[in-house]
Parts: structure tokens; C-alpha cells; sequence
């Protein structure tokens, strides 16, 4: 019958339906059995909605003069917002790694995205998060609870193979992008639908849920229904408006779908982003390609989030950086419509909260770097009592991207090379957007947090875990610490990089392409003039594919 269709679009949306209806029959928990837990007992649904390159200006509630987020304005509205948020790394992979395991990323070695073996090799690397890391989702599945992950993964990359699936960090059911070489990937938009199906199957027994949304890293891969809604704004923002109301959207979507199933008052939802808004581009180019998903839409010209006056963006250590949105709305225990701006929160604190809104004890052999602070979340006076570090190892270019180091304790902030021989120090109470540095005027602050963050960084693994490592790249002779290995690129590698960077098929690549390729690495501009033999500010297929290999 579906093939006797005429219309595509019914086809479809019959399609779709099916794979929902599927997906939902896939997910029903056993009735019965070891761990299961009446809904209704004190174990409460968690939610967690981790969006991507999010800014903190990036809400109408935080302030925004012509984005509209009205899923989150009302989830905010029922619940606390926190305003003095930070993840622990300014890009995606160490920050998410954070949040799963409540311990500083560096301690896994991972500094950076997760890209190819070889370039992770040479960033001193692992391939893959340790999959006998503590996780939240373990520690809740021994628990009791139904386990799930939807949306973006980047706890490896997509062409590394043999990497551990998500059922090995604690999981029950995962559909994912940006995962394996091996592994299926899921559709960019798809992270609502699928926690929809979820809810809806598992209402009965306490759950857990990771929907990490696309919204709104390049490529932008907006919706035509949300691109007609912002029509009457000019292209560039209507691009970023519509990517902003698709995220928006499927925060809508579960809420509503908590509402209709009657969990809503027993379920814990939060919202946050992996780090501050990605950079603008200079040069507008709709026809980007994800390297990791294929999907084709519009690139970084079109990425103008808002960090709400926060200095720097993605891949700051200054907050513009790593503080971005959290929302916290729980019935019953979190009071509605509350702006905490006091309590210092940050994403390793995560995993003991959570744990201890669940009511499940860590194991005695967990030593997490965050603090429990479920008081917050009930709307009481908590102040944290551990310093914030942060380490930064990609683009260092000025003036935002210097700092290799960070530390916050109480309300100051110290951003710092590895060998403190530039500073800078800010009293983020009355400096919110680190406009003043005080370094002058408080030797004595200086002295004692760069103690700290010279301190903490040589508690840090010096190489990663040859065990979390694809290839022989990574590892060292037995007993020594591994060295990251030269980065040795084919000029068949090459040449298939250079047809998928080269997204407006003119035959040359732009520094914009070949930075939006390589996001995240350093020293591009530099890498860039290498290959641009002629100095004409771009790069042949000759100039690109022909140099020797390296």
C-alpha cells in the first residue's frame, strides 16, 4: 500500500510512523523482574537535553532581542534557571565526557574533539571515552532505572573502529550519530522523536534519558517549516532562527510527552548546552557537509549565537566559552520561575546530584571532581566548596584563546599559560563579562589559584590509556608514556578530504573550508599557508593533494 502512495510526503510521514511504532515495541521494559521500580516511588525520572555550540543569549528568557524559545521560556518559567553554569571544556567530547562520569575530561586524556586515530594520536589522545569510566547511566541502570541515549554521541568518531557502543557505559537503548565506524547512524533531527517513543514505552518503571540534540552545530540542517516561520528576517538569521526553533521544538515534544503519559510531576527535566556558540564565518556558503553524518546545509556564516555579553565563544576558556544555559525544572521540589545567579554549578557536579535525586549511593571506590548540590535544585542556599579547573589545548590564537589554563573558586577566575607568565583575573560577582583584569591589583590571588591549576595539572595523565586506542599510534614502550604519534596523511586521504571540504565544488579550497573541516585543530592558519604555496589565499587540488606527505 505505502508504494501505491502518490504523495511523497505521506509516504514519509507512514514511514516514519512505522519506525516510531517499531522503536516503541523495541523499548517496552518487562513487566516484571530484578530492579524494576513502581512509578510513583521516590525514584523520579531524570531528562537530560544536552544541546550543541548553544549560547547563553540564546533564549528569549535569557534576554535575546529576535529568537523565540518558548519550550524553554516555560520550562524555565516552572523551574530554576541557573545562571552561573560551566561545562568543563569549551568544545564537544570533553565537555560531554564531563557530564557522564563527573570527573575532569583531561583525566581521560581528552582534550579535544574526537576526531580520526591519527589526528587524536597527535593531540596525545585516546579514540574513545574508557568504557570503565564511572557513568551516570551505569550507576542508575544497577539501580533500577530503564536506560537511554539519543541524538549526538562524539565520545569517539566516525571513522574509528572497534570503539565500545553505548551499551558498555551503562545504556539499555541508544540511537546515535556521530558514533563508530561500525555503527548506524541515526538522523540529525530524529533525538525527540525517539525520546518520545522511549517515554511513552517505559512510563511505568523510572528512567533515565540523554537526548543530545544536533541544534545548532554546522551543518545547519534547519526544518522548511521553521525556515517559513522566520521568512520575514533576512537569511542569515532566519537560518540561525530556524535551527534554534527545530532544538526548541523537540525540548516541546517531550514535554509534552511527559504531560500525556502523567509522569510529568515525577520526572526531573534539565536542559544545557555542551559549550558556548561557534564562531561566524566570513564567507557565506549554504552547501556544508557534516564529515561525520553527510548531511548537507548551511556553514558557519550562519552560526550567530549569542553568549548574552559573556566574553568569547566555542574554544574560549573565558565564559563566553563554558558558560551556557541550565534549566532545572522539577515539580514539588524545584521552585517555578527562580533565577539562581549565586550558586556556582558546573557539569562534574552533575553525576552526584543526579545520583543523589535518585536516591542511589556512589559506589566507595568513585572519586568524582563535582559536589552534590541537590540542595540547589530544591531552591536552598548551596555554595560549592571545590575550586573549578579548566585545560585547553586547541586554538590559541588571541584574544580570547590564549589561556591553557582556568580555575574558579568562589567568585574568581584566573585564566593563565601553563607557565603563569600571563595572566589574567576577574571577579566574575561584579565582572560577569571579564572585561576587567585584576591581576595587578591582587598578587596575592594570582599566586594562590595559578598554585592550584599548576597543582591539579600534574595530577593528569601525561599519555592516554592504550587500551582506548585504535591503533599502535598511541602507545609506547611498555612502561613509558605513549607519544603521540607524527600524523602520516596520504594523498589519497587527501584528495577525499579535499572533495568533501570543497562544498561549493569551485575546485578550491577557502581557509574557511579548510578550517570548518579540520574544526577544532590548531595552528590552521599556519598549516594553511604551508600548503598555499603561491600566497593567493587559497588551495588547488594540486597545492593540497600534491604536497609530500607529512
Amino acid at each position: 500500500m505505502l508504494g501505491s502512495l502518490a504523495n511523497p510526503a505521506e509516504k514519509g510521514n507512514i514511514m516514519k510512523l512505522a519506525i516510531t511504532l517499531a522503536l516503541a515495541l523495541l523499548w517496552v521494559a518487562p513487566a516484571t523482574g530484578a530492579g524494576d521500580t513502581a512509578q510513583g516511588a521516590s525514584q523520579p525520572n531524570l531528562v537530560f537535553i544536552f544541546a550543541d555550540d548553544w549560547g547563553w543569549g540564546d533564549l528569549s528568557c535569557h534576554g535575546h532581542p529576535w529568537l523565540k524559545t518558548p519550550h524553554l521560556d516555560r520550562l524555565a518559567s516552572e523551574g530554576i534557571d541557573f545562571q552561573q553554569f560551566n561545562v568543563l571544556n569549551p568544545v564537544c567530547s570533553p565537555s560531554r565526557t564531563a557530564l557522564m562520569t563527573g570527573r575532569y575530561p583531561a583525566r581521560f586524556s581528552i582534550h579535544q574533539h574526537f576526531a580520526a586515530p591519527p589526528s587524536n594520536a597527535q593531540r596525545g589522545m585516546p579514540d574513545w571515552l574508557d568504557p570503565k569510566a564511572p557513568t551516570l547511566p551505569r550507576f542508575l541502570k544497577q539501580a533500577g532505572y530503564r536506560t537511554a541515549h539519543f541524538g549526538k554521541w562524539h565520545l569517539t568518531n566516525r571513522e574509528t573502529h572497534g570503539a565500545p557502543e553505548p551499551a558498555a557505559y551503562g545504556y539499555d537503548v541508544a540511537s546515535v550519530f556521530n558514533g563508530g565506524a561500525e555503527w548506524p547512524s541515526a538522523d540529525l533531527h530524529a533525538a525527540g522523536d525517539d525520546a518520545v517513543a522511549f517515554i511513552k514505552a517505559n512510563a511505568s518503571r523510572p528512567f533515565f534519558i540523554n537526548v543530545w540534540l544536533h541544534e545548532s552545530h554546522t551543518p545547519h540542517v534547519p526544518t522548511q517549516a521553521s525556515l517559513e516561520q522566520w521568512k520575514h528576517l533576512d537569511e542569515q538569521k532566519q537560518v540561525y532562527a530556524a535551527v534554534i526553533t527545530d532544538g526548541d521544538n523537540a525540548v516541546g515534544k517531550i514535554l509534552a510527552a511527559l504531560k500525556e503519559t502523567g509522569v510529568e510531576g515525577h520526572t526531573l527535566v534539565l536542559f544545557s548546552s555542551d559549550n558556548g556558540p561557534e564562531w561566524t564565518g566570513k564567507n557565506k556558503n549554504s552547501g556544508a557537509v557534516d564529515a561525520h553524518t553527510g548531511a548537507r546545509g548551511y556553514d558557519t556564516y550562519y552560526s550567530i549565537g549569542s553568549t548574552g555579553g559573556l566574553r568569547g565563544r566555542k574554544r574560549s576558556l573565558f565564559e563566553g566559552g563554558v558558560r551556557v544555559p541550565f534549566i532545572v525544572r522539577w515539580p514539588g521540589h524545584a521552585p517555578a520561575g527562580l533565577k539562581n545567579g549565586k550558586t556556582v554549578v558546573s557539569a562534574v557536579d552533575m553525576l552526584p546530584t543526579l545520583c543523589a535525586a535518585a536516591g542511589v549511593k556512589l559506589p566507595d571506590d568513585y572519586h568524582g571532581d563535582g559536589e552534590n548540590l541537590l540542595d540547589a535544585f530544591h531552591g536552598k542556599e548551596a555554595a560549592r566548596t571545590r575550586p573549578i579547573f579548566w585545560e585547553w589545548r586547541g586554538n590559541d590564537t588571541e584574544p580570547d584563546w590564549w589561556p591553557r589554563l582556568a580555575v574558579r573558586d568562589g567568585a574568581w577566575k584566573l585564566a593563565m599559560t601553563y607557565d603563569a607568565q600571563r595572566v589574567e583575573l576577574h571577579q566574575l560577582i561584579e565582572d560577569r563579562a571579564e572585561a576587567k583584569d585584576t591581576s595587578k591589583e591582587h598578587p596575592e590571588v594570582v599566586a594562590r589559584l595559578a598554585k592550584l591549576a599548576q597543582d591539579w595539572k600534574a595530577t593528569l595523565p601525561a599519555a592516554p590509556d592504550p587500551a582506548c586506542c585504535s591503533t599502535s599510534d598511541h602507545a609506547g614502550a611498555a612502561g613509558k608514556p605513549a607519544k603521540p604519534a607524527a600524523r602520516k596523511v596520504t594523498p589519497e586521504q587527501r584528495a577525499k578530504a579535499f572533495a568533501r571540504w570543497d562544498v561549493n565544488k569551485d575546485g578550491v579550497l577557502m581557509f574557511d573550508e579548510y578550517k570548518s573541516g579540520l574544526k577544532g585543530e590548531s595552528n590552521l592558519e599556519t598549516r594553511f599557508k604551508n600548503f598555499d604555496k603561491n600566497g593567493d589565499g587559497k588551495l588547488t587540488r594540486e597545492e593540497f593533494v600534491g604536497a609530500p606527505a607529512n
